[in-house]
């Protein structure tokens, strides 16, 4: 399976309510150093492919874009979801996804 096509698999298979980082999808799909990877996937192929690309965020929990940018409509899409926040950052503890790496 290709680096692409596994990022696609793990970030569909994030379930409502929870959220991944870059770096752990990147892990997840093979390549632990390839979350800029993951960030031109999801910017490029996520609406295609339908995929929820709001429940990826930066490590620590941090929104990675900007104001006007998404950072609005992910804060929202995540909070009707019920992704709790501490201190303007995702409570990993509470909302961190433990996946499994995808399918050969």
């Amino acid at each position: 399976m290709s680096f692409s096509s596994a990022v696609l698999e793990a970030v569909a298979a994030i379930p409502s309510g929870r959220v991944a980082t870059y770096g752990q999808i990147a892990a997840m799909a093979g390549n632990p150093r390839g979350a800029r990877g993951v960030v031109w996937i999801l910017r490029s192929s996520s609406r295609r492919h339908n995929l929820p690309w709001h429940r990826v965020v930066a490590a620590g929990g941090r929104i990675a874009l900007g104001e006007g940018r998404g950072r609005e409509e992910q804060i929202a899409l995540l909070g009707v979801e019920g992704v709790p926040f501490r201190q303007g950052t995702v409570d990993m503890e509470r909302a961190g996804w433990k996946g499994a790496a995808p399918s050969e």
